[in-house]
């Protein structure tokens, strides 16, 4: 399985991810120990297999939370990431301004309810926030493409698997 197309994408959210949090760092509350947003998500198989392939070819194996609650996430353990390095795209993104398209067709604005509290919201536009719904049309694409490639016909162009899910494959 080639992941060359998803390592891009991820490489090309991350600059731009850096670049907002050095853009609106007075404001960002985000550090190690907070862990607010780590839940456990469900994300794409394109992303799921190149995290498992990653974490198979680690030297050390993630120590999995097995005493959690059940919507936090089992890589999460004393407050740090055991996956940081390969973490999914959404758990890229936690913490900055993400505009995305809401039910209405209005741009909408979500940011950790810990950031921004002394910010104007009306500050915010398309220069200094994530295009959320740009990058996550371009992930369905990638994931579309590689289910399609790799014959994984176990999945469809919608299914989302838990991350949870990475524990049996590491």
């Amino acid at each position: 399985m080639d992941f060359t197309a998803y390592k891009t994408l991820v490489n090309t959210i991350d600059e731009l991810s850096e670049k907002l949090e050095k853009q609106h760092n007075k404001h960002m509350k985000c550090k190690a120990g907070c862990d607010l947003c780590c839940m456990d998500y469900s994300i794409f198989p394109v992303e799921f297999y190149s995290i498992a392939k990653a974490l198979k070819e680690r030297g050390d194996k993630p120590v999995l939370n097995t005493n959690k609650d059940e919507s936090s996430c089992i890589f999460l353990n004393n407050h740090k990431c055991e996956i940081y390095a390969e973490r999914p795209i959404i758990c890229r993104t936690h913490g900055l301004p993400l505009l995305f398209m809401n039910e209405d067709n209005g741009w909408e604005l979500s940011a950790c309810e810990l950031n921004f509290t002394e910010f104007d919201m009306d500050d915010f536009s398309e220069g200094n926030t994530f295009p959320q719904d740009k990058f996550n049309s371009k992930l369905y694409l990638l994931n579309k493409e590689f289910i399609a490639k790799n014959g994984l016909t176990n999945h469809s162009e919608l299914d989302l698997i838990p991350i949870k899910e990475l524990a049996k494959h590491i």
